[in-house]
């Protein structure tokens, strides 16, 4: 008898969802979660920590893993967590560390944000 015990996905808690920035001005409302995405990656700490997540391998990262970027474990929480308000990061409690994985959902529509307007032909 297996201990194995399946947790529920966790969903971002704010997931970007906005058209490509040349298709039509953004609503206030897709104004103010793109810009807390990027305000939240314009620190050089949380860019870091959000590249080292979205590189390691197998998609996700224990905090202990990623934790040396140049500042303390309390200020690596902080970014983390601002990280996560922003729905760029998830996270699971795994004992007494913490994964952290950037979703798939989320990268993609960063790269629909910033990339040109599809047209139909």
């Amino acid at each position: 008898m297996s201990n194995t015990k399946v947790l529920p996905l966790l969903e971002p808690e704010a997931a970007p969802c906005c058209p490509p920035l040349t298709e039509r001005p953004l609503t206030a409302e897709e104004a103010e979660r793109t810009a807390m995405m990027f305000k939240a990656l314009g620190d050089p700490v949380r860019l870091r920590l959000f590249s080292a997540v979205a590189s390691h391998e197998g998609g996700e990262a224990c905090v202990c893993d990623i934790s040396d970027v140049g500042v303390s474990q309390p200020t690596v929480s902080h970014h983390l967590k601002k990280l996560k308000e922003a729905g760029l990061l998830s996270s699971e409690r795994r004992g007494t560390w913490v994964f952290y994985r950037v979703e798939p959902s989320v990268l993609a529509a960063m790269g629909r944000l910033l990339g040109p307007a599809t047209t139909d032909a």
